[in-house]
């Protein structure tokens, strides 16, 4: 399917998550403002939480919101961020971070997701050689948007290379360069399937047993839906 697909293909299921997808983003925003201050133009991390907030439609108010216990209401309620490593099943890759509360419960539950799914957690450092961070932007394919157009916009912008497959297009750059292509291409008119610093994984893992490919999409969808968990990064990809 493609790296493009199968993002397209977890944006649709997660749009039945929205609630969800809002708590984990009211988390995120909240711990950028309490720790860098509340005006994302000098807290890049909040600016980043925010702008991916809007891209999954969160209302204002709701950022704002969360904003504003960052930045007072919520000074006694602490997030601490983990990394958890590990591997799927067939041996697939996988690392989840994590901003929560309570690490005993949400360890307790990462381990759980793992057991339950044909997969097993790891220790630190596992996996995590498996995977660069990388800026990533992903620009689905649409009428009037050209490989040569894109390529030569985006590298002037500072872009390290520029990944054409099924259904889009693939946008690299380094964590520092990411902000300023980002900006350049939303001005010159973009619209972004994603846009993040990601860990993108260096080798790929397909599954070709059936049962492998469901315990697979359950690991995900169960992580996915903790509200502890931030981001899951794994290197499988669907045929």
């Amino acid at each position: 399917m493609g790296r493009i697909g199968n993002i397209i293909n977890r944006k649709g299921k997660q749009d039945a998550k929205r609630g969800a997808i809002f708590t984990k983003h009211a988390r995120a925003i909240t711990v950028a403002a309490k720790e860098g201050g509340a005006d994302p133009e000098y807290n890049a991390t909040l600016k980043t939480a925010i702008d991916k907030a809007k891209a999954d439609n969160m209302p204002n108010d709701n950022i704002n919101r969360a904003v504003a216990k960052g930045a007072g209401a919520g000074a006694g309620e602490d997030y601490f961020a983990n990394t958890y490593e590990g591997y799927g099943p067939g041996g697939v890759a996988v690392i989840v971070e994590t901003l929560t509360d309570n690490k005993n419960r949400t360890a307790g539950n990462v381990r759980y997701y793992f057991d339950k799914n044909g997969g097993n957690l790891g220790t630190t450092g596992c996996v995590g050689f498996m995977f660069d961070r990388k800026g990533q932007i992903l620009i689905e394919e649409a009428d009037g948007i050209t490989e040569d157009q894109l390529m030569d916009d985006a590298l002037e912008a500072g872009a390290d290379d520029i990944i054409t497959e099924d259904g889009g297009f693939e946008v690299i750059t380094t964590p520092e360069d990411f902000m300023a292509v980002r900006d350049a291409l939303k001005e010159k008119g973009y619209d972004f399937l994603s846009a993040d610093v990601k860990l993108v994984p260096q080798t790929i893992t397909v599954l070709s047993e059936e049962g492998q490919v469901k315990f697979m999409e359950r690991l995900i969808d169960a992580l996915e839906d903790d509200d502890d968990v931030q981001n899951v990064y794994h290197n499988w990809e669907q045929e």
